[in-house]
């Protein structure tokens, strides 16, 4: 499973790597509403919350499904503009310009992302022109509650209206917090972009994805970005532009906007290198390994003490090949070590890898 996108005859100088306020007050919006994913912003985010003003926080609460249950494409509006080569803007003020310049069907597309009703990669009509998605759209929505429902209903019925209230609720959101967020974090994000941008000046678009995150990689054969995330997608960047956009707010998403017709963007964490995550594929593997009653029951051997087969099949009242088959499955899955004693081998459980599952796991769907 992964995202790809189709670079074929991208020329460096349409990849931009460009810090977008928009996209960062999205992930603040983000990490305020579900903390559990970002436990390292606790901090800031309760002083936030803390402080934030009760008649703000209730609007907040009837779009939150914009920023907590998906990442909506309101946040990215230069990618949706005419010619896929616009960048974000320098501003909020500028970005949400942007938004504005979107058409109606491409706002309430882009919003209605939450309900999942639309097929993100390919070209179809949407809920303002076929009454039958709009019937779906509002069937979706009601299905996730009443709050969403009512905000569904308001924006197929006044798109020009709920534009206006979001833009509103975007500067309200500036004045009460995000400037002061911003004004700490731009400095870091815009360092980063020149790094990155002289890395692929340097050293090639292979070397820059690379350094973006270990789930981005290119193969420059096929011409073809792939982001390695529990979800199927595909983008093209045809005569347009591909854009990178660091976040410092949003590890450990890595996320593709890989909406049809729109300009494909990437936005990575900028927070400096963290261990490396397992790919989706590894993560499948191990879990898969562990499945095993067989398995599970040689792992709490092996996380005493290191053994050998020999031993492990006397302990389980199996044959050696039993066991090494067993031991082939976990050793593939990256979850014990081998050490030779003299003509015996001896297996370990590598409680490091076992104990980072969790963590991957959730950086896994989250990525």
């Amino acid at each position: 499973m992964s995202v790809t996108i189709d670079i074929t005859g991208l020329p460096l100088e349409r990849v931009s790597v460009v810090p977008s306020p928009l996209a960062e007050l999205g992930m603040a919006l983000h990490a305020l509403s579900e903390p559990g994913h970002h436990p390292e912003l606790g901090g800031w985010a309760t002083a936030v919350s803390s402080r934030l003003d009760p008649c703000l926080a209730d609007r907040l609460c009837e779009a939150d499904f914009l920023w907590r249950t998906t990442f909506s494409d309101v946040f990215a509006p230069f990618a949706g503009l005419p010619g896929g080569r616009a960048l974000p803007g320098a501003t909020l003020a500028e970005e949400l310009d942007q938004l504005d310049q979107l058409t109606d069907d491409q706002f309430v597309n882009a919003a209605l992302e939450f309900t999942c009703q639309l097929r993100y990669d390919v070209q179809e009509a949407g809920p303002l022109e076929d009454p039958e998605l709009r019937r779906r759209s509002l069937e979706l929505a009601a299905a996730r509650g009443a709050v969403q429902e009512q905000f569904t209903r308001r924006l197929l019925t006044d798109p020009p209206a709920v534009r206006a209230w979001f833009r509103r609720l975007m500067l309200d959101c500036d004045e009460a917090f995000f400037a002061d967020t911003w004004a700490r974090v731009q400095p870091q994000l815009a360092a980063d972009a020149r790094h990155r941008t002289e890395l692929l000046r340097r050293k090639g678009l292979g070397e820059a994805l690379a350094s973006l995150s270990g789930a981005v990689s290119l193969d420059e054969e096929a011409g073809l970005v792939t982001v390695d995330k529990l979800l199927v997608g595909r983008a093209a960047t045809g005569d347009g532009g591909l854009v990178l956009v660091p976040t410092s707010l949003g590890w450990p998403h890595v996320m593709v906007l890989h909406r049809y017709g729109w300009q494909p963007s990437i936005t990575y964490p900028a927070s400096g290198p963290r261990p490396q995550a397992p790919s989706v594929e590894q993560l499948t593997r191990r879990l898969e390994a562990l499945a095993h009653p067989v398995r599970m029951r040689l792992c709490r051997h092996l996380a005493r003490a290191p053994h050998t087969t020999s031993e492990l099949a006397d302990a389980h009242g199996m044959s050696a090949p039993e066991i090494s088959r067993h031991l082939t499955v976990l050793k593939k899955a990256g979850l014990i070590t081998d050490c030779r004693r003299g003509r015996y081998v001896q297996h370990q459980l590598d409680l490091t890898a076992v104990a980072r599952l969790g963590s991957d796991f959730i950086e896994g769907v989250l990525r």
